[in-house]
């Protein structure tokens, strides 16, 4: 029976090299997929998806209007699986659409992203992904200061953390770093804090 997935993670908690892999494991068995990711990641261009390790790949970007059912229903051949990037950046419509994927066409969809942004703030298709989820998974990784699970993501401008600003910024590790609670709310105790 088809699910919807939703594995999420910190800032270099390894989601995007994870999507990656289970691309390449379904077609290295000769089963294709659908890989796409939100149109508004662009760091490694438009319709990229990439990991800090060097593996980049091409991926259909998601617009926030896309109708993602017909697109997928429209594939030639028919995907094993829809997997996608980024999924944060979705809109509550693109999330619906990919459970409407997952119920209506019987096609898994695994959806890899953040669950929060730098404010501790849900963004929007992590919270509608939070709700309609039939699994829901972590990706772990440790605090970038101290060896606790990174739960939260700070943003920094010039070494300095940032707890105000637009929700979406996009960027990598010179503007967020993976943080336990402790050091989201005292990175300043980052030198002297031995857990």
């Amino acid at each position: 029976m088809a699910q919807l997935y939703y594995r999420y993670g910190t800032m270099n908690s390894g989601k995007s090299i994870e999507i990656l892999k289970v691309a390449h494991n379904y077609e290295e068995q000769g089963k294709p997929i659908a890989l796409m990711t939100s149109m508004l990641d662009t760091r490694s261009g438009y319709g990229h998806i990439s990991s800090r390790i060097g593996l980049n790949r091409e991926a259909v970007p998601i617009s926030p209007q896309m109708d993602l059912v017909d697109y997928v229903r429209g594939l030639s051949p028919r995907p094993y699986c829809v997997l996608v990037d980024e999924c944060q950046f979705l809109s509550k419509k693109n999330v619906y659409d990919l459970a409407a994927v997952v119920d209506d066409l019987a096609i898994p969809v695994m959806c890899f992203g953040l669950k929060n942004d730098f404010q501790n703030k849900l963004f929007e298709g992590s919270y509608h992904l939070l709700l309609l989820a039939d699994k829901i998974e972590e990706i772990k990784t440790i605090c970038q200061y101290c060896s606790h699970k990174a739960t939260m993501v700070l943003r920094v401008a010039d070494g300095k953390p940032v707890y105000e600003g637009e929700q979406i910024q996009i960027g990598g590790n010179e503007s967020y770093i993976p943080v336990c609670r402790h050091h989201y709310f005292h990175p300043e105790t980052a030198e002297t804090t031995d857990f």
